[in-house]
């Protein structure tokens, strides 16, 4: 079964990493582990560059990314100004969050990316805010890329330390890596977070002087 599915993904090649990629960082809920971590196994087998898969899933990444970006810049405002006091963000609620992405869009945008069942969503508020489009893209990238290289490696390491790759030593391998890599990035979230908030009231105290 593996098998027939490495053999299918390396049919649909990197234009399939770029639409699966799409589709999971958009709203449709399609994880990205499906995608890359069979990438990185063929990318150790000979069957693809590991870094066109990864340069695949940052491409696909951003154009899920700019969906949502441009849904909530079309139709954010609208629909939560008439319904958004039923989801408890109300229209003054709703300022403080474009207002304070205004303020923190690039730190939450790169971070958000990081961190899971946030990373498909955190257009959202930057479409909202209506962000700039460039700094979007450029630390839409920069999450995505350092979230797609993690899986491309964990696919690479299946694909060279195991000489019989099935879907159970796959997922072994997946949980083996998965906390320690969730909280190596959210502890590194933390750290660049604490960091820019020191600079960030440094630089309003300066302004104050």
């Amino acid at each position: 079964m593996v098998e027939s599915f490495l053999n299918l993904f390396e049919q649909m090649g990197y234009g399939g990493i770029v639409l699966l990629m799409a589709l999971e960082s958009s709203f449709f809920p399609f994880p990205s582990e499906v995608v890359m971590i069979p990438a990185g196994v063929l990318a150790a087998q000979g069957k693809m560059n590991p870094w066109l898969a990864i340069l695949s899933g940052i491409l696909g990444s951003w154009i899920g990314a700019l969906l949502n970006y441009y849904i909530a810049v079309w139709f954010g405002r609208p629909i939560l100004d008439k319904y958004g006091k039923y989801a408890f963000m109300p229209p003054h609620r709703l300022d403080k969050v474009e207002h304070f992405f205004v303020e923190h869009g690039e730190i939450s945008t790169f971070t958000g990316r990081l961190i899971p069942a946030v990373r498909q969503y955190i257009s959202f508020p930057a479409g909202l805010s209506r962000m700039n489009l460039f700094r979007f893209l450029l630390f839409t990238g920069l999450g995505a890329g350092i979230w797609v290289t993690v899986l491309v490696w964990i696919g690479y390491a299946a694909g060279t330390q195991l000489d019989n790759i099935t879907s159970e030593s796959i997922s072994a391998l997946w949980h083996q890596y998965s906390t320690e890599i969730t909280i190596g990035l959210v502890l590194f979230c933390g750290v660049l977070i604490s960091a820019y908030i020191f600079w960030y009231r440094r630089k309003k105290r300066k302004k104050a002087l």
